[in-house]
């Protein structure tokens, strides 16, 4: 068994399979997830694990390029706003109901216990090197 990491197989398997330029949607367990992408749901209950756990223990594992979240997320969650800005300085603001239409063409999503608005990011995998 792993000692430390992400010990979730499912997620482990589905991050080292992903490249450069690959979008990963982490979301809150309200997001519409449309059929395709690879869906790995960590949702346990209400707010288990957190969206800012998930995040982050994420952005340990991954190279990230760039991020989009809904421009609403400002009004609605500031808590989440404030997270997202402070984690990618160059965050993408778009209206929620684009970022849902994108969120067919990512490769991964990983669903979290989040139970309010908005808490939502679509990360763009970069390279190491």
């Amino acid at each position: 068994m792993k000692k430390s990491g992400i010990l979730n197989r499912h997620l482990a398997g589905a991050i080292a399979e992903l490249g450069h330029g690959d979008e990963v949607l982490i979301c809150d367990a309200g997001m519409p997830i449309p059929p395709g992408p690879r869906v790995v749901d960590l949702a346990f209950r209400a707010g288990v694990p957190s969206f800012a756990e998930v995040l982050d223990g994420l952005l340990d594992e991954l190279v990230v390029e760039g991020a989009t979240a809904a421009l609403e997320v400002r009004a609605a969650n500031p808590e989440t706003a404030s997270l997202l800005g402070d984690r990618f300085p160059d965050l993408d603001l778009i209206p929620h109901d684009d970022l849902k239409a994108r969120t067919a063409s990512a490769r991964l999503v990983v669903r979290t216990g989040e139970a309010r608005p908005y808490a939502n990011v679509l990360v763009r995998c970069g390279v190491f090197f």
